[in-house]
């Protein structure tokens, strides 16, 4: 039976809307895989890594004087890491802020089989679609041994794991933002990072300051028989989640109608009592 790429997506919420029962939890194969949110600590900034010229640098290199935008991903990964990359190009574009002037994007491959070649094809690929030509020293992409990929991922909370069935790394969604001194100040989730939440992270990040935890949504990217179909649930539970809050927004859209309509009424009542007819 052949194993197909498939991804699910599980929503954590504090109110618990969407969480799914023991019985149809994630498969195995994902089990220690996610983010976990370490606000405030400080990232190994003397962990050494090649650029994508193949040059060698500290991951310090790209501190001390802006914030950091931290991408972990793979530069051959088939389909989250993309989304990733450009659920954060999208949310780049629009703001007047660029990549190498108010701030700085790292992306580091936690494959340590990934060699700067790649590298520098990824961040060709992503300088011209952003469009800026100071991002040329602003959004990195890097390499590393396994020991530094490792410190990297669990200094700021990055589990994930290989899955050689598949030739394929399991690990969730998400960017952090770091610092100029390179604690962590902000995470963000999913695969859309809205301009407005960069925006509020960066200039959060740039004044050393650290934001409060928020909920996660986490997409995972592993591996996955859909003939067995044991996961059904948990994507019915987002398409749940989608229909109560389409519900919503149709009960404001009728709530707003009818107060309108009444305001109409009384309004068409006070001018029938101010120009009675003669």
């Amino acid at each position: 039976m052949m194993l197909k790429i498939f991804m699910i997506v599980l929503l954590t919420a504090a109110t618990g809307v969407g969480q799914v029962p023991p019985s149809q939890q994630a498969p195995a194969q994902l089990e220690g895989v996610g983010i976990d949110q370490k606000l405030n600590q400080q990232v190994p900034l003397d962990l050494t890594f090649r650029d994508e010229t193949g040059r060698a640098v500290r991951l310090g290199d790209y501190f001390q004087e802006k914030p950091v935008v931290l991408v972990l991903a793979y530069y051959e990964c088939p389909m989250l890491c993309t989304l990733v990359l450009n659920g954060l190009l999208r949310g780049m574009n629009p703001l007047r802020f660029t990549a190498g002037r108010e701030f700085k994007v790292v992306t580091v491959s936690i494959d340590p089989g990934e060699g700067s070649e790649l590298a520098r094809l990824k961040k060709q690929e992503y300088l011209r679609l952003y469009e800026r030509h100071e991002a040329d020293q602003g959004w990195h992409f890097l390499t590393g041994a396994q020991e530094s990929i490792d410190a990297l991922a669990q200094s700021v909370g990055f589990r994930y794991k290989y899955d050689a069935e598949t030739d394929l790394y399991l690990h969730a969604s998400g960017i952090m933002i770091l610092t100029p001194s390179g604690k962590l100040s902000r995470y963000l989730y999913g695969i859309d990072y809205s301009p407005r939440d960069l925006r509020l992270g960066l200039v959060e990040a740039s004044a050393e300051e650290i934001a409060s935890p928020v909920d996660q949504l986490l997409l995972y990217c592993f591996s996955y028989d859909p003939e067995m179909g044991k996961y059904t649930l948990v994507v019915m539970n987002i398409v749940r989640l989608a229909a109560v809050a389409t519900l919503l927004l149709m009960a404001t859209c009728i709530a707003l109608n009818i107060r309108r309509d009444r305001r109409k009424g009384l309004a068409t009542e006070t001018l029938s009592t101010q120009c009675p007819d003669s």
